[in-house]
């Protein structure tokens, strides 16, 4: 009987400590469960209020791109007035893209809130909270890639990234890419991915191809990987690429062909200017090793020792992240036309490498943070708020004469570089504007644009286009390099300075300085 008991008892402790064992469990489950919410919850919160500051503290001018093939395009949709560039008259620009602003703009119309200031800002805050987006989930994905610290360490240096601070929230398709490239590598089939979703991942490959067809060139090895490493390589072939990449061109050609009115196929019209005909040349190339001697120092930074000490470390793990990138590098490098936005897309595999350098430097490391973080910032700030912010200003200052009224209606004549500055989407006002044109050369026997025919001799080209008085316009606006070349016809048709706006400590050819409004009295 005793050592029945004894039994007893000693089972009953054993059943006792189980009990606690898998409650301890549970409960240090349900811990981790609650502190990975609220670990989510926090980078969340701190993406998006860091992307909408990063927003507002963008206010200067990039390319004519973020203006004129998105929100002009998306005016004009909308509210019947604005211009369509050569692009749109060819058929080699999708509506995909300015289509995401033509229905905020209309949303906006029919609640009778149309102000130019939410047309400007709104399409800008909806770019941020998608690059917030694509923030979390790359965060997210380091995390079950590698350490804590490795994650902390690269969602530091993605965050801290000038070139993405500049770039990422302005209506650029080229940040639209790099934004969709971050969501679709959250779901690539990377070494050591828990995320892992062909499906999500290809569909978002398709939607940045739409966006900009380009977009292949960084997506080809990585598709080409995955579908090396699929064991059912029929599946992935009939059930995700052949789908997914035909319901793709046919959504985007059904909605180009609604907009352009006829039969488009955008993305064959885009490799048939762009690469067969080299229609981008027109608008300046550089030597091949640009963006290895040049664009991708630039681009990357102050990472960039960091970004070479990384590949050092993790060369092995992550070839094919660093095959991605110098491919991308060496595709472009063969295209005679080359801009940093073009590279920008690889920028988010570069901190991968960048990250396991923070990480694995001890010694160094709060050096090298504070380094980074100072160098960054200064760039950030003067390219976000002081480098090439004149056409912005510009067009802030003409919006002022929407409201003029009387027999004298504004007339403006941009006597500057094409598309140097904004147009209809940041005045929204039917207010009379012209500029220099200057499509490419599209077969045209001695072809020669509007502006360059300008340029060669502004007075003749002055007194030729406007021989009346009655013709002329009643405002100019130039850069102050052209002022004394024109000084003539500026005083005899009684111009006055009205406004002079900084554009930039670093004038270059036709691009001055300072922008000058003058107005006709």
């Amino acid at each position: 009987m005793e050592n029945i008991r004894t039994r007893l008892k000693f089972g009953n402790k054993v059943q006792d400590v189980k009990l606690r064992k898998r409650k301890s469990q549970l409960y240090s489950k349900e811990d981790e469960r609650l502190n990975q919410d609220e670990l989510r919850t926090r980078v969340v919160l701190f993406a998006v209020v860091f992307r909408l500051i990063n927003c507002f503290l963008v206010q200067t001018s990039f390319v004519p791109d973020e203006y004129w093939q998105s929100l002009e395009v998306s005016h004009r949709m909308v509210f019947n007035y604005g211009y369509l560039t050569w692009e749109w008259t060819e058929g080699i620009r999708g509506f995909t893209y300015p289509l995401l602003f033509a229905i905020i703009y209309k949303i906006l119309y029919f609640i009778n809130y149309d102000s130019v200031n939410l047309l400007i800002w709104l399409p800008r805050i909806t770019q941020a909270l998608f690059a917030a987006f694509a923030d979390v989930r790359f965060f997210f994905l380091i995390r079950t890639m590698e350490s804590r610290d490795v994650a902390k360490w690269t969602f530091f240096c993605h965050m801290c990234s000038w070139f993405s601070w500049y770039c990422c929230t302005r209506t650029l398709t080229n940040s639209m890419e790099t934004t969709i490239t971050c969501l679709a590598l959250s779901f690539f089939p990377l070494p050591g991915s828990k995320t892992h979703n062909s499906k999500i991942y290809l569909t978002l490959v398709a939607v940045a191809v739409v966006v900009r067809p380009t977009a292949l060139i960084v997506w080809f090895p990585l598709v080409m990987y995955h579908f090396w490493l699929e064991e059912n390589k029929l599946r992935l072939i009939t059930q995700s690429l052949i789908p997914i990449g035909a319901l793709a061109v046919v959504i985007s050609t059904v909605i180009d062909c609604i907009f352009y009115g006829k039969w488009t196929v955008v993305q064959f019209n885009f490799l048939k200017f762009n690469v067969l005909h080299s229609v981008a040349d027109f608008y300046g190339s550089h030597p091949w090793h640009w963006y290895f001697t040049q664009g991708f120092a630039v681009v990357i930074g102050p990472h960039l020792p960091l970004f070479l000490h990384g590949c050092s470390i993790a060369f092995k793990k992550y070839k094919i992240l660093l095959a991605v990138i110098v491919w991308t590098i060496t595709v472009y490098s063969l295209l005679p036309h080359k801009e940093f936005r073009f590279i920008y897309p690889v920028l988010p595999f570069c901190m991968i490498f960048c990250g396991i350098s923070l990480a694995n430097l001890k010694a160094w490391r709060r050096t090298a943070t504070f380094a980074l973080l100072v160098s960054n910032l200064v760039a950030a700030l003067y390219t976000g708020l002081i480098h090439q912010r004149g056409p912005v200003d510009v067009m802030s200052h003409l919006q002022t004469l929407c409201d003029v009224s009387g027999p004298r209606q504004p007339d403006v004549l941009f006597l500057m570089p094409c598309h140097s500055t904004p147009y209809y989407s940041h005045v929204h006002c039917p207010m009379k504007m012209r500029f220099l044109e200057c499509p490419p050369d599209l077969g045209e026997k001695g072809y020669v644009d509007e502006a360059d025919h300008f340029y060669r001799d502004p007075l003749h080209w002055l007194r030729t286009s406007f021989p009346y008085k009655s013709s002329i316009p009643t405002l100019l606006v130039l850069f102050d390099v052209l002022e004394e070349e024109i000084s003539f016809f500026l005083q005899g048709n009684k111009f006055v300075r009205t406004a002079e706006i900084f554009h930039t400590h670093f004038p270059e050819g036709r691009v001055g300085g300072s922008i000058f409004i003058y107005e006709r009295h």
